[in-house]
Parts: C-alpha cells; sequence; structure tokens
C-alpha cells in the first residue's frame, strides 16, 4: 500500500476539481483501484504503488495545464485520461509550449491536439496544406492562428480568408440586406477567430487597408495572390473548378491552408465535391500535404464527438443497407469473407 498526500497551491480549487467534482471525478474514474480524497487544498491518494504514482503524474499534469492556461476545460482533462500513451504525452508538453499566437487581452493561442501540431509542423514545411476533419477539430482557428502569426512575424504582407458562399439548407435570395449583408454571415466564423487573436482597433485598420481582407471564393477569380497568407475554408462545398481557380491564384511567396469537411458537403446531389477530387489528383506533389484531423481531435463541447460518432454509425449502416440492397456483400462482411478465403 502506498499513500501519497499532494498539496495544492497557486490554483482555483473550484477550477481545478470543476462543478460538482466533475473533473476530480474523472481522475478517480480513470484510477478505480486506488482511493482519492479531496480535503481542503490536499488531495490524497491511496492504494497500490503503481496506480497511485500514475495518478500523482495525472494529477500533477492537470495542475500544471491549469497554472499555465489559467482555466482547464473538462475535454482536456478527458483526453488527460483517455490517452497515456508516449506519443500523446509528448504532445501534451509540446502543445503546453507551443503557443502560435498571443491573443486579445493576453489570451494564449495554442495547439491542443496532436493532430492540430501536425497541421501547424505541415504548413511550416509546405506552402499548401489541406486540413479534412469533422466539425470541432479547429481547422479553421488554427489555420487563422498561423496566418496570424505569419503577419505578426512579418512573412508575409497580408491574410486573405475565403469561403464558398452556399446555403446550408436556406437561400441567400430570400435573406434581408445588400450582397455585403447576405454575404457576410456564411464569413461569421473567420471574422470570430480573429476577434479573438487582434484587437479590435488593430484589426478594424487591418479590414481597411486591405492587410486582411475576408471575401467570397467568388471575388478571387482573375487576382494573383503573392505576398499572402491565404486560407480557403469549407473547401467541401467548392466545385472541381472552383478549387482549380483557387490554387491557381498563388504567386511566387503565397501560402495557402485549404480546409473542409467532407461529411457536411451542401453542394447540389449529384455534383462532386472539388475538395476531394483534389485531395486525390494532387496528391504525392512535393510541398502540398495533406493532414486528416478525426473526431478525437473534437475540442468542443463533449457531447459534439458523440453527435458526430451517432452520425458516422447512421452513414454505415445506410451503407451497408444500400450495398445489401444492390446485391453487394457489405464492405465490412465482404473483408471478413476475404480474411477467410
Amino acid at each position: 500500500m502506498s499513500e501519497i498526500i499532494l498539496t495544492i497551491e497557486d490554483v482555483d480549487l473550484a477550477e481545478l476539481y470543476g462543478e460538482n467534482d466533475v473533473k476530480l471525478n474523472l481522475l478517480r474514474k480513470a484510477f478505480p483501484d486506488i482511493s482519492i480524497t479531496a480535503r481542503g487544498s490536499n488531495l490524497k491518494l491511496s492504494g497500490e504503488k503503481k496506480y497511485t504514482q500514475l495518478a500523482k503524474g495525472k494529477f500533477e499534469q492537470m495542475v500544471r495545464l491549469l497554472r499555465e492556461r489559467k482555466n482547464l476545460p473538462v475535454q482536456m482533462v478527458e483526453e488527460l485520461m483517455l490517452e497515456g500513451s508516449a506519443p500523446f504525452q509528448t504532445h501534451l508538453n509540446d502543445a503546453a509550449g507551443k503557443v502560435l499566437v498571443h491573443g486579445v487581452d493576453g489570451k494564449i493561442i495554442r495547439v491542443k491536439t496532436l493532430n492540430q501540431r501536425k497541421l501547424v509542423e505541415a504548413s511550416e514545411r509546405n506552402d499548401v496544406v489541406f486540413a479534412v476533419g469533422p466539425a470541432g477539430t479547429g481547422k479553421t482557428y488554427t489555420a487563422v492562428a498561423l496566418a496570424v502569426r505569419a503577419l505578426k512575424n512579418r512573412l508575409v504582407k497580408k491574410i486573405i480568408l475565403t469561403r464558398p458562399a452556399v446555403e446550408a439548407g436556406e437561400s441567400l435570395g430570400y435573406l434581408p440586406g445588400d450582397l455585403k449583408e447576405k454575404i457576410d454571415p456564411y464569413l461569421r466564423p473567420l471574422y470570430d477567430a480573429l476577434d479573438d487573436m487582434i484587437p479590435a482597433d488593430k484589426l478594424k485598420f487591418f479590414m481597411e487597408t486591405r492587410v486582411i481582407e475576408i471575401a467570397p471564393l467568388a471575388y478571387m477569380r482573375g487576382r494573383t495572390l503573392d505576398n499572402a497568407f491565404i486560407i480557403l475554408d469549407e473547401a467541401q462545398n467548392t466545385s472541381s473548378l472552383q478549387i482549380k481557380m483557387f490554387l491557381t491564384r498563388l504567386g511566387p511567396s503565397a501560402k495557402a491552408i485549404i480546409t473542409g469537411d467532407l461529411t457536411q458537403i451542401d453542394l447540389p446531389m449529384n455534383t462532386r465535391s472539388g475538395l476531394r477530387k483534389a485531395i486525390d489528383i494532387l496528391r504525392g506533389i512535393e510541398g502540398i500535404t495533406v493532414i486528416r484531423l478525426s473526431v478525437d481531435d473534437v475540442v468542443r463541447h463533449r457531447l459534439v464527438k458523440e453527435v458526430i460518432k451517432a452520425f458516422e454509425r447512421d452513414s454505415e449502416q445506410q451503407r451497408e443497407q444500400w450495398e445489401e440492397s444492390q446485391g453487394r456483400l457489405p464492405y465490412r462482411r465482404q473483408q471478413v469473407a476475404d480474411e477467410e478465403e
């Protein structure tokens, strides 16, 4: 038996333990074979030595992250408890020290997951990066942070952020206002990310002087974009011609990140996503790379992961039902049959 008493100093215990001890209970759930008791600023761990030592390490990481970040999301504690592999531990240590940019009111913008870190490293090595993954994985936010960092470090002279203005079940024509007022809601996520990273007065100046441009993809036609960091967001809603048009705008000193979620395509039926085609045909070209984020990279509410998983299961079931209706053996069962042969 081993007993360890940890004294907690210089952190908010309410933030550390969470409302109704939700974060402390995640630690207890991760180590069910030991007793974890919190009394004031002391935490007592009792049980087999190897487990108390592991729990001590996890708890100390919680404290360290809270000290550095000034907050400790439940999502981060969940990841910390679930992941125990060496690569992830390396990621935690690196991510905590990998600051992308200092935002408004001293907010520190840093990578939060292993694949976000891969996106950062890929952008540093390549001029064109495709970042593909489900909603909530920080594709756009990380890309905007990289663009702001490049601008602050004077690696580029401007930032260009663009999206295809494709309706997601609504019609642009029925929205009130002029063209700008109709289009702006589609570009709002880009404004939101910038609001976190650049003070309002400076952002207004950058927008007025066109150091930062936010515009629909159609406005890119005919331009040459050089000395710029360019982000094409929601690229799953581009046609093949649109994404070709975008990629052929790049000047000699341009850098681009193309983000998209291939599970949320709002194009008309029977229209192939330009993002999917571009990834297929540009594979292997030096200077172009693809980073795939997954449900494990979701940094929004913990339920977002479950929602994505549920829809993925439903899509898989629908695909198998369609294959069976066509007289085909569902893909997964076909794999098993092939292995048995």
